[in-house]
């Protein structure tokens, strides 16, 4: 039985075979992996390892670039910061548009206007801490552990909207089975 708080597993960066970072045992530089749709970065991991698809897999992939060392992790972070960008705007078209999941939500609970209102404050904070990890990520003289530090606000920010939007979520559409006596 456990009896103080659980932590979850911090994140491991393993090396990812044919990264285009890393040369071959001959010096010469790796080829990409061929493996994914064309234009799709390359795949996280090693091969055959799951990894979740959509926003939550492209914020894991993140992850994972800012953690990284090496030569060209400033250029992984900001190819890896491209896909959370533009599925973070996906999200937003999704969620605020005119016929959004917002929209629904306030029409079935409107008393879920406060919640709705807050995740859609963040949207315009996140968008913000994407555009500063970019701008970081693309200054060379911009040292490693300020950009290590705006990556990591980032993903802070994304956890804590994406579970937000959960509890939201949950609230709507929670149902009462039992009944109170």
């Amino acid at each position: 039985m456990v009896t103080g708080p659980v932590q979850q597993p911090s994140l491991v960066v393993r090396p990812r075979a044919g990264h285009p970072a890393e040369p071959d045992p001959a010096g010469h530089p790796a080829k990409p992996p061929t493996v994914g749709r064309p234009g799709e970065p390359p795949s996280v991991g090693l091969p055959g390892e799951p990894r979740p698809a959509g926003l939550a897999g492209d914020v894991h992939a993140l992850g994972r670039a800012v953690a990284a060392t090496g030569p060209c992790w400033r250029d992984e972070v900001l190819l890896r910061l491209r896909p959370v960008g533009q599925g973070f705007a996906e999200h937003v078209r999704i969620t605020e548009g005119p016929a959004g999941l917002y929209r629904e939500l306030l029409t079935q609970s409107p008393r879920l206007h406060h919640g709705v209102r807050l995740l859609t404050r963040e949207h315009a904070a996140i968008v913000a801490a994407i555009l500063a990890v970019q701008r970081s990520a693309e200054q060379p003289e911009t040292h490693p552990d300020e950009l290590r530090h705006w990556a990591g606000h980032l993903l802070r920010r994304l956890v804590r909207h994406r579970r937000r939007g959960a509890n939201l979520l949950w609230e709507a559409y929670q149902t009462d089975l039992g009944g109170e006596t």
